[in-house]
């Protein structure tokens, strides 16, 4: 047996559009609004730093709750999590800034504007959600009319079979090469969706919830949601889930091949022809 190197493929087969030009601009201006709606939701957040169930604040029972205490050595920041207590010093709670100990559930590198200004913060978090908002309905209807989301994004049966193999090249670090690589896995598929069509909405609609014009109009939206504090909680929850897979799809992406990946976010251009060793007989 002898080791022989496969040579990139021809000019003609090497380079594969894989995204669309609105496809690239879209995603763009997501990262922009859900990173700046992140930071300006944690500051207003720090504003009341307790989640509830239901339709009032159980200020004696938060579900979850950031805070910070005085014991004999200091300000200590805590985290509470349907009644047990965590330090989270220097983290939540209680954090450095400016070499000192500052009381905040976020710390201030974290949330915009970095001091505690919940009118600006409020501000900040109004246009990029509606920003993003429009930004979604153009997503969604080129989507619809290119038949992206059928074509690019569900799985077939034949895929779904293959999650568990998908999980062990994953874990292997062996991604798709070649052709394979044109289409999406099914793990990204199964991601995309979940992103696209449940916590992007879910964070939507409980952030409409939130606001007292809206509930006027839509008072459904309360019902559906269990309530304003319910709708908070899961507000929470759904950007919590949106940063879990951001942190998990910055990875892939620099483990995969960082810059063959934002090439093709940047221009559409998707390099198929990386070289690879095989043994032959």
């Amino acid at each position: 047996m002898a080791a022989v190197l496969i040579s990139d493929l021809p000019a003609a087969e090497r380079w594969y559009r894989r995204h669309a030009g609105l496809v690239r601009i879209t995603h763009w201006i997501n990262v922009v609004c859900f990173s700046l709606l992140l930071m300006s939701g944690l500051q207003i957040f720090n504003a009341h730093p307790a989640l509830y169930v239901g339709d009032r604040s159980d200020f004696d029972h938060p579900t979850l709750s950031i805070r910070a205490r005085r014991s004999k050595a200091g300000i200590v920041g805590e985290t509470v999590i349907l009644g047990h207590s965590f330090d989270t010093t220097g983290a939540l709670g209680a954090s450095s800034e400016d070499g000192q100990i500052s009381q905040r559930a976020f710390p201030s590198w974290i949330t915009i504007p970095s001091d505690q200004d919940l009118a600006t913060g409020r501000r900040w978090h109004f246009f990029f959600a509606w920003l993003l908002v429009l930004n979604g309905l153009v997503y969604l209807a080129s989507g619809i009319a290119s038949r992206h989301f059928g074509r690019d994004l569900l799985p077939s049966r034949e895929e779904l079979g293959h999650i568990g193999r998908e999980v062990l090249e994953h874990l292997r670090l062996r991604f798709p090469r070649g052709a394979a690589a044109k289409r999406y896995n099914v793990l990204q598929q199964l991601a995309y969706l979940l992103v696209v069509f449940v916590l992007f909405p879910l964070m939507i609609l409980t952030g409409l919830t939130m606001s007292p014009g809206i509930d006027s109009a839509v008072p459904q939206l309360l019902v559906l949601f269990g309530g304003r504090q319910t709708a908070r909680l899961i507000h929470f929850a759904a950007a919590s889930g949106l940063v879990l897979f951001v942190i998990v799809h910055l990875v892939m992406v620099l483990i995969s091949g960082v810059w063959n990946n934002l090439r093709s976010m940047i221009t559409g251009w998707y390099d198929l022809g990386t070289p690879r060793t095989t043994d032959v007989q």
